[in-house]
């Protein structure tokens, strides 16, 4: 049964050569369920699974992951049951911009959702009671390549809880959709983990979620009894466009590979007083404010000659509740035009629009805010001292050049 909405994405690119990737989900399939075989053999004969996905949790004939294990992978595996399902940010149907889900009923099969999106710490961490009575927790979630994408945090909250409780995590692995190649940005600072921050990586850290899942059980020494379920078909050069799956938006405020990309960097501005976002504006694509100029950023921002990138002045009035700043004011800004996506620095393009909002309009734009997502005191420090974003990023280098090293242990594909 299908019961999330499909969001088709038309690339805006000259149509790439499109290869057909199978995903997790469909290599479990093909592998008549093998590794969920195995892993109830270490349970006694019985796998009670839970399952945390939400509408990119389909296989390549549309069927939801939940409904593909309850039904198919209950009838090859004996002992198979899936007794409940986890939801993420923006809930188990990626519909929701609340900041507290209630749990709920999926529809669809009956089963009891639990959200694991809430306003504190514990809300978000499975605990001890909620996992209790399982044997495995299946995770089928869309990474869109930049770390302060919360669904990683969450995965790793998983990986952490495994040893302790005596779960087993299954990863089923999708596309890293801009690409697992580009490795790029300042990492966040060790030892300010959080919600978007699980590990002291960079901004976009180039790995899959299932080889994120490896990298976090690694490096941090977790002890996970962790499976990941790898994609067949994928190279790391492919944008998602190139692997002939169906977009499916991740979150409501991701509605197409272009956006993706452009929020690799224009995402520092979230939570600042700049809006970015709204239910009718592309999210991320443009931003602005009442006290900006939209010919003078965007000849400031033009003259800088980012590369894979261009600016058109804007004006608009943004729509949206409480949570959408300057909702109905008229307010000026930029879009991002994305010309060149494989010359495009994202994050280096975040960092020249936060220097370039403190630069002209530094009475009004609360810059500080900024490292909410940022997390590096040192890289916010400098921008606030007028030094030029290229310097800036010249001095990362060395720390993701480290990172880098490290990360080519837990990578899964070519």
């Amino acid at each position: 049964m299908k019961l999330f909405p499909m969001v088709l994405f038309v690339a805006a690119w000259a149509a790439p050569a499109v290869a057909q990737v199978a995903t997790g989900i469909d290599v479990l399939e093909q592998q008549n369920f093998a590794p969920l075989q195995a892993i109830a053999a270490r349970h006694g004969g019985h796998l009670r699974l839970a399952v945390l996905t939400n509408p990119v949790g389909i296989d390549a004939h549309e069927r939801r992951t939940i409904d593909v294990l309850r039904q198919d992978a209950a009838a090859a595996v004996p002992g198979l049951t899936v007794v409940t399902l986890f939801s993420a940010e923006h809930g188990i149907n990626a519909a929701s911009v609340q900041s507290n889900i209630d749990n709920d009923t999926d529809p669809g099969s009956g089963l009891p959702i639990i959200s694991l999106y809430g306003p504190t710490e514990a809300k978000r961490h499975p605990s001890a009671q909620q996992l209790a009575g399982l044997d495995a927790v299946v995770i089928d979630l869309q990474d869109v390549g930049v770390r302060y994408w919360t669904f990683q945090a969450l995965m790793q909250y998983f990986l952490e809880a495994s040893a302790t409780n005596h779960i087993d995590v299954v990863i089923l692995d999708r596309p890293n959709p801009v690409n697992g190649v580009a490795v790029q940005g300042p990492l966040s600072t060790r030892g300010g983990e959080d919600y978007v921050n699980p590990y002291a990586e960079p901004m976009r850290p180039g790995m899959t979620m299932g080889e994120l899942a490896g990298f976090f059980n690694g490096e941090r020494h977790l002890g996970a009894q962790l499976t990941v379920i790898k994609m067949s078909g994928w190279h790391r050069s492919y944008w998602y466009d190139e692997t002939g799956l169906l977009w499916v938006n991740p979150s409501p405020n991701i509605r197409s590979l272009t956006q993706a990309i452009i929020y690799l960097g224009t995402g520092l501005l979230e939570g600042t007083n700049i809006n970015v976002k709204g239910p009718v504006e592309p999210p991320f694509a443009r931003f602005c404010a009442p006290w900006i100029t939209a010919t003078q950023l965007s000849a400031y921002l033009n003259a800088r000659s980012i590369p894979g990138v261009s600016f058109m002045p804007v004006f608009y009035t943004p729509s949206g509740d409480e949570r959408y700043p300057y909702r109905g004011e008229r307010c000026e800004g930029v879009e991002v035009m994305l010309n060149d996506r494989n010359a495009l620095d994202a994050p280096e393009l975040g960092i020249e629009a936060v220097a370039a909002l403190w630069k002209l309009y530094p009475t009004q734009f609360q810059i500080d805010r900024v490292d909410r997502l940022l997390l590096n005191k040192s890289v916010l420090d400098q921008i606030k001292a007028g030094t030029d974003p290229r310097v800036i990023a010249a001095g990362w280098q060395k720390d993701l050049s480290a990172y880098k090293t490290r990360r080519q242990l837990y990578l899964l594909y070519k």
